[in-house]
C-alpha cells in the first residue's frame, strides 16, 4: 500500500485508517512490518502525474482526477494537496489518493498541463544578468534589476 504522508507518524495512522476500512484490522491484531521511502528512479526528468482521488467536502464524498508536472511523485502529490486545500477547502485528512501514474502528453487532457508542451516554448527574463567584471565597487545610484 503506498501511502503519502510528510512523515513516519502520519503515514502509520493512515495505515491503519484504511485497513480499518478495508478489512476488519485493528492496531491490536495488526503489525506493520517496516515503513520506507519509495525514490524516484529519475529524479530530474520532468514528468506529468495523473492523480485518481476521493475526497469527503461538506456537501459528500466526490471522486476527482487532476493533472500536475512535477519531476517526484511525492511533489505532483504535495501540489494536490496544495491545490485541493485552496480550490476545495478540502483538508489533507478527508483527502484520499487512489492512485498516482506518470502519464503521456498525448493522453493529458487537462490546458494547464498541455501548455507546456510545446516544443518552442520560451520564458522572459525578468531580472538582468549582472556581469560583476563590469560593475564599479561604488555607485552613485541603486541598481535597477527589472526592465519590461
Amino acid at each position: 500500500m503506498r501511502i503519502f504522508s510528510p512523515d513516519p507518524i502520519v503515514a502509520k495512522s493512515r495505515f491503519w485508517y484504511f485497513l480499518r476500512q478495508l478489512k476488519k484490522f485493528k492496531k491490536t491484531t495488526g503489525e506493520i512490518v517496516s515503513i520506507k521511502e519509495i525514490p524516484e528512479k529519475s529524479p530530474i526528468k520532468i514528468k506529468n502525474f495523473g492523480i485518481w482521488l476521493r475526497y469527503e467536502s461538506r456537501s459528500g464524498v466526490h471522486n476527482m482526477y487532476r493533472e500536475y508536472r512535477d519531476l517526484s511523485v511525492g511533489g505532483a502529490v504535495t501540489q494536490c494537496y496544495r491545490d485541493m486545500g485552496a480550490r476545495h477547502r478540502a483538508r489533507a485528512h478527508s483527502i484520499q489518493i487512489i492512485k498516482v501514474e506518470v502519464i503521456k502528453a498525448a493522453a493529458c487532457r487537462r490546458p494547464q498541463v498541455k501548455q507546456f508542451h510545446n516544443s518552442t516554448i520560451r520564458f522572459p527574463l525578468p531580472k538582468r544578468v549582472h556581469h560583476y567584471k563590469r560593475l564599479n565597487t561604488f555607485a552613485y545610484k541603486r541598481p535597477s534589476t527589472y526592465f519590461l
